[in-house]
């Protein structure tokens, strides 16, 4: 058997390489964009289809100190500030602080408003539960986006990692 590599081999190593050097960057941008935009959304009423749970999850975090006039608004910006920390790259400990923090806050419809979340709790979500729950990715790509503020990032091949 040869050990030559094959073609698709040698393709298959350089696209390796290739997300392993651009793809926590492409993921940054790609979180940043959703958050700025989605963000942005909710200056405008009417616009966002989460505008309305978010306002009453708010409303029943804050124990309704905060009515949904001003709620949205601060949600707005916040998500804007963590969208435009991620497409920046500026701030990135303090940007993953508030993504995180809003997505502790963005889970908790599933507990106050399971009757919105789920046509059967918990295994049959509605499409504003789907929304939540996708989340999950979001937080995920946190996690994988923190793992490199302090100078990490991806390697293409197991061998190229460093050992401890």
């Amino acid at each position: 058997m040869s050990r030559t590599p094959t073609a698709f081999h040698r393709l298959d190593r350089r696209l390796t390489h290739f997300m392993a050097e651009h793809g926590v960057l492409a993921l940054r941008l790609s979180l940043g964009l959703v958050f700025f935009w989605f963000g942005v959304l909710k200056f405008f009423p009417g616009l966002s289809p989460a505008q309305t749970l978010a306002a009453d999850t708010i409303a029943r975090l804050s124990f309704g100190l905060v009515p949904a006039s001003t709620a949205v608004p601060l949600l707005a910006a916040w998500e804007v500030a963590i969208g435009l920390g991620l497409l920046s790259g500026v701030w990135l400990r303090a940007t993953l602080f508030l993504l995180w923090a809003q997505m502790l806050g963005t889970v908790t419809p599933l507990v106050f408003f399971p009757e919105l979340c789920f046509t059967r709790v918990p295994y049959a979500p509605t499409l504003e539960g789907q929304y939540i729950i996708k989340n999950l990715v979001l937080i995920s790509a946190g996690l994988v986006i923190g793992a490199t503020v302090r100078g990490g990032g991806l390697v293409a091949r197991r061998s190229a990692a460093p050992t401890p």
